[in-house]
């Protein structure tokens, strides 16, 4: 019995051409959401810490507390970075 031959890796391999065409819609998208997602990510790093005033009022005795509060620090950094280029023309 012969052994059939592997797969050939050529039909695996996209064109140049088809690359080029990812690379420009995904350029096209990111230039349509890069804004949107800057400023939500602006006004989410403002309000943010408003949050932490109860928490904190609260005191940090409890651990699923303590969690929330260093959660919420963790996304208002991501927030800070994310936002920081919003509005800057």
């Amino acid at each position: 019995m012969p052994n059939p031959s592997p797969p050939s890796t050529e039909s695996l391999t996209p064109s140049p051409e088809a690359v080029s065409q990812y690379s420009s819609r995904l350029r096209q998208t990111l230039g349509v959401v890069r804004p949107s997602a800057q400023f939500l990510s602006f006004w989410i790093a403002i309000a943010l810490p408003f949050a932490y005033l109860p928490l904190l009022a609260g005191g940090l005795n409890d651990p699923t507390i303590a969690l929330t509060f260093v959660t919420l620090l963790v996304v208002n950094v991501f927030a800070l970075y994310a936002g920081h280029g919003y509005n800057q023309h």
